[in-house]
Order: C-alpha cells, then sequence, then structure tokens
C-alpha cells in the first residue's frame, strides 16, 4: 500500500525550471567542484541521474548510478529510503562526489554517504541543485535554495492512457498552492515524428 507523497504544503510558490535553468546550475556545480576533482560521480536515482550525468560530462569523469529511495515506479512506497543499487566497490580510495537532485530532510544524502564511506572512499562530498531551507546542512554544494515548489523539466510531463499530462505529484502540489496546473508550464518541446517505430 503506498504511503502519502511528499509534503507539498510548506512551499511557499512555483518555480518552473527550464533545461537552460538546469544547464546552468549544473555548470556552477560542475566549476566549483573543479578544484575537488572527483575521481567518480555518484548519481542517486532518478532524479539524481540528469545533474549527475552532465556533471560527469562536464568535469570528465566516471560515473555510478545508485538507487537509494523511497519510492517504487515513482510512487512513494516508503517511509525511509531503501537500497535498490548500492555503489560499486570500486569507490574504495577515491575522491567521490554524490549528486542528488533536492536536499530536504537529508536522510537519503547521508545515507548515500555513509555507504561510500563504508566501502573506503578517502573523500566524499555531495552536491544537489536544490535544497530547502531546511536541508542546507548537508550537501557541500547547492546550485539554489528555495521553498518553491520547483517543477523540474524532466519530470514534469508523464504519460497517461498514450498522452503527456501533468505528473499527477505536481497537480496534487498545485492544489497547495492555491492554483491549478497551467498549459504555460509544460515543457516547449518540439513535437517529433519518430523516424521509426514498431507500431
Amino acid at each position: 500500500m503506498s504511503q502519502e507523497s511528499y509534503d507539498y504544503s510548506n512551499r511557499d510558490s512555483i518555480w518552473p525550471i527550464s533545461w537552460n535553468d538546469f544547464h546552468g546550475l549544473c555548470q556552477a556545480i560542475a566549476l566549483a567542484a573543479a578544484t575537488f576533482n572527483p575521481e567518480i560521480i555518484i548519481a542517486i536515482g532518478r532524479g539524481g541521474f540528469y545533474p549527475g550525468t552532465l556533471i560527469a560530462h562536464l568535469l570528465r569523469t566516471e560515473i555510478y548510478p545508485v538507487r537509494f529511495t523511497r519510492r517504487l515506479n515513482d510512487e512513494v512506497v516508503r517511509q525511509d529510503p531503501q537500497w535498490l543499487l548500492e555503489p560499486p566497490a570500486l569507490v574504495q580510495g577515491k575522491r567521490i562526489l554524490i549528486v542528488d537532485e533536492i536536499a530536504s530532510s537529508g536522510k537519503t544524502l547521508r545515507g548515500a554517504k555513509q555507504k561510500v564511506e563504508e566501502l573506503g572512499a578517502t573523500v566524499v562530498q555531495t552536491a544537489v541543485l536544490y535544497a530547502h531551507s531546511w536541508g542546507t546542512e548537508l550537501p557541500d554544494y547547492i546550485g539554489l535554495i528555495s521553498d518553491a515548489l520547483l517543477l523540474n523539466p524532466w519530470d514534469r510531463e508523464v504519460v497517461v492512457n498514450g498522452r503527456l499530462q501533468f505528473h499527477p505529484e505536481y497537480a496534487e502540489a498545485f492544489t497547495h498552492q492555491g492554483q491549478e496546473p497551467d498549459e504555460s508550464l509544460r515543457i516547449p518541446a518540439t513535437p517529433i515524428n519518430l523516424a521509426k517505430s514498431p507500431i
């Protein structure tokens, strides 16, 4: 049985993050982390895969995905994060940068950092695109601090019954802001006809 999703009642506004914003945040983190010179980036999925991958490209370093999450199939199903895919043993003796999407309670980052340290990493730093005001203590690098409802460009829309629509979790979160989903907040992607498809 599903748990309730995240508490969106304490957000103070709505902030749609564009793909350009995302790129700029990743560039800023990569530039700041360049002096740390991480040998491996550990990206916490799913949300951390996006910044983790771009930052790894920008720093030209190795990246490994992990899954330490409360979610399953995009629904919150547990109170605390659980390991579904652990970090590789080759973090031993290396400088590690752990990347996630957002810091709020700190449970995910704290658990991931502890696991990587247990595996023998030399130094571990953490980075997030965003942090809420109550989640700023743990990350070493934070792209922006905001208590707004932050709308990611990668999960704002989902496919339901063969059509794109606002993510139901975001739609629910809008009600806490006294608003309805606005079509202007959709991703302005160029419609593409596939070059090949089995259907």
